[in-house]
């Protein structure tokens, strides 16, 4: 695919959106009031960072990126 770059920019930050969603939601189930807050920004952070290199290679194996 031969996109323009405005269109690719796009696509990217629609994967960083979709995946700072991923990271919140993995961040809010590792959570529980007992327990500190650290292990669960780190959970999160992870499940962003994962999730945003396997939607940025996904794009980049389908020719889009």
């Amino acid at each position: 695919m031969n996109l323009s770059l405005g269109i690719k920019v796009l696509i990217i930050v629609i994967c960083a959106l979709v995946s700072i969603i991923i990271g919140i939601v993995a961040g809010l189930l590792k959570y529980t009031p007992a327990t500190p807050k650290a292990p669960a920004v780190l959970f999160g952070g992870g499940a962003f960072g994962g999730s945003l290199t396997l939607c940025l290679l996904v794009m980049s194996s389908l020719g889009v990126l």
